[in-house]
């Protein structure tokens, strides 16, 4: 087994993000495109500096060398293959000014740019031999880790593996490119080469970059996610390129970017980077909006809680109230009875009384709780906890207040939830939350010092008379612990083992995403039979087709089969989109019913009165 090195390390701990486009760049730059580009660490290495400079400043992980062509068959096309060991050594030297001691420095290596093979007039021994040569360099240099990549060829792959292997300790990550038909250009299917590439033990990291843009690459990483025990790399391509005013340009934007690096990340992808046409500017995105996920899905402050763990044991505890003594929302789940929730987000300004009028009409209808969400999509809108108190304190209603974990740390988080119970609120659902980058605010700063896990037993602690210190105090808290699933999360794994760690938690009932599909959440109230708790179903009722396709396309943690998206496509007016909205909703309540606690429905623009209808408490 390999020994550890700065790369190992670091995706212990963490995802590793890493850099864009060099070539990109130095075109932007006045660059020739029939130059030299790895000629210029010597000629300009300023130049290089600044592009690495910036990429760093983005906030990755790692930086590539600019080396990509700089074996000796590529050089000498230029007349420079005496040059290899001047070229490479001077650019693990300019990379390692800009990295400092925070980033880490990857000696890149590409292919030969040579047919290898049996019609090839290289051998075997020569090609290694100009690998080697390479990575030598590269390592004398300086460099924390050997990339290779956008190797079309498995097999020249991996013949540079071993000749790495040969002259240097270096952790090695290797990458092919693969074709949005999810194999090489040689026809080898990509589960098969990644497979081949995984079973050599000197590769640290496995995966992919270059060739497709991001949607081509998510589903390359579908196919192989989950079938090797190594960590997964990607690094895709802005988009393919497109000709404007003869100058050729990548078209996805830092945004959609950032958007599928989550996805990737989703999709458990532990090396995330860009290629080519990746800019600092999509590389900053990306870091902003991958970093506040990786962080949330650690855990943040778990470590510090696991720390006081003795201590609350050790601390007198009261006993936790039942569910069914702690709301009336919590004794009618506890008694199987059939619950029924509306969504009302909170207004951005201060004017509260549409909302409370609108809580009134559901608790005349007979609602039995309205849910109060807290900062969605990222976003900046009144206190939730003041909305849920005016609310329970002016419409005569429950609220279960939705508590992220996005913007507090754990001092704030414990305080807050002190103060709602003492306040009289009685339901808490538990949520992570979205990255700050997903709202309106994406410079703003994710503290995720707990995750819903971690937050979701310091709440049963608290119910228990301890706070997160470890420190007794009574009277105890009497909150309904609710939390958040998805029954249609990409990785189902991991979903259900989360949800189990919930309810080893604390958590007493669970309320889903919106669900579209009854079959997946089948699948998944199945999957979770032996530590299942009381699941309160989400429903989504679409005003149009543009909302339908706005949920399933922008919306993390949603799936809208394609029949539902062609019945939506049909309607051509405002009403008629919002009846065939809320006819589908009422559907899904009807298929779902008799398998789940109850119904948590969303008022998609404020509109209440679409989700009493779904509730078939008013028609529409």
């Amino acid at each position: 087994m390999l020994e550890k090195g700065k790369l190992g390390k670091l995706l212990k701990k963490r995802v590793v993000l890493g850099d864009g486009a060099m070539g990109t760049m130095l075109y932007e730059a006045g660059v020739f495109v029939n130059s030299c580009f790895d000629e210029l660490n010597i000629s300009r290495p300023e130049v290089i500096k600044k592009v690495h400079d910036a990429y760093v400043k983005a906030g990755v992980d790692f930086i590539e060398t600019n080396t990509f062509g700089a074996n000796e068959f590529k050089l000498g096309k230029f007349g420079l293959a005496d040059e290899v060991e001047r070229i490479n050594a001077a650019a693990a030297q300019i990379a390692k000014e800009s990295a400092g001691t925070d980033v880490l420095v990857a000696g890149a290596i590409g292919p030969l740019g040579r047919e290898i093979g049996e019609y090839s007039s290289l051998t075997k021994k020569e090609t290694a031999e100009a690998f080697g040569r390479q990575a030598k360099v590269l390592a004398e240099a300086g460099a924390d880790f050997i990339l290779l990549e956008t190797f079309s060829s498995t097999d020249e792959l991996l013949i540079a593996i071993d000749a790495v292997r040969a002259v240097t300790k270096l952790e090695i990550a290797a990458q092919i490119t693969v074709t949005e038909n999810n194999e090489t250009v040689y026809g080898e299917k990509v589960e098969h080469a990644i497979e081949r590439i995984a079973a050599n033990e000197a590769v640290l990291t496995v995966g992919f970059n270059c060739s497709v843009g991001p949607a081509g690459m998510l589903s390359n990483l579908e196919r192989v996610a989950g079938i090797v025990d190594k960590p997964i790399s990607v690094q895709p391509n802005a988009g393919m390129p497109k000709n404007v005013d003869n100058r050729m340009l990548y078209m996805c934007t830092p945004e959609y970017m950032a958007e599928y690096a989550k996805r990737f990340f989703e999709l458990g992808a532990r090396m995330i980077g860009g290629c080519c046409g990746t800019t600092p500017k999509h590389i900053g995105q990306m870091v902003r909006a991958v970093r506040c996920i990786d962080k949330a899905r650690r855990g943040g402050a778990k470590v510090t809680i696991a720390a006081k763990a003795k201590k609350a044991e050790a601390a007198e505890k009261a006993e936790s109230a039942e569910l069914g003594e702690k709301s009336e929302l919590g004794r009618k789940i506890a008694a199987g009875e059939k619950v029924t929730m509306v969504e009302l987000t909170p207004p951005r300004g201060v004017d509260l009384s549409l909302t409370i009028e609108k809580s009134r009409l559901c608790a005349e209808m007979g609602i039995d709780a309205i849910n109060i969400p807290d900062g969605p999509r990222a976003s900046s809108r009144m206190s939730p906890m003041v909305t849920a108190i005016r609310i329970q304190q002016e419409a005569g209603i429950e609220t279960v207040l939705h508590f992220c974990c996005r913007d507090r740390n754990l001092i704030g988080m414990q305080s807050d939830m002190l103060g709602a119970s003492a306040i009289g609120l009685k339901n808490m659902l538990i949520i992570t939350g979205d990255p700050p980058k997903m709202g309106d605010y994406p410079e703003a700063t994710g503290v995720f010092d707990l995750d819903s896990i971690a937050l979701t037993a310091a709440l049963r602690d608290l119910n228990c008379g301890v706070d997160i210190g470890g420190n007794s105090f009574s009277p105890s808290v009497k909150m309904a612990i609710g939390v958040g699933a998805n029954p249609v999360a990409t990785d189902m794994k991991r979903e259900i083992e989360r949800f189990r760690q919930k309810v080893e938690a604390g958590a007493e009932f669970a309320i889903t995403q919106p669900v579209f599909d009854e079959d997946m959440l089948f699948r998944f109230l199945e999957a979770i039979e032996d530590f299942k708790i009381p699941v309160v179903a989400g429903i989504w009722p679409f005003t149009s087709f543009k909302n339908a396709e706005f949920m399933a396309n922008e919306v993390p943690g949603v799936v809208v089969p394609e029949g539902i998206l062609a019945r939506m496509s049909k309607a051509t007016t405002k009403d008629e989109g919002r009846k065939l909205g809320v006819e589908i909703a009422r559907e899904m309540v009807e298929k779902i019913e008799a398998s789940v606690a109850g119904f948590a429905v969303s008022a998609p623009f404020g509109n209440v009165d679409i989700a009493l209808a779904v509730l078939g408490k008013k028609e529409f």
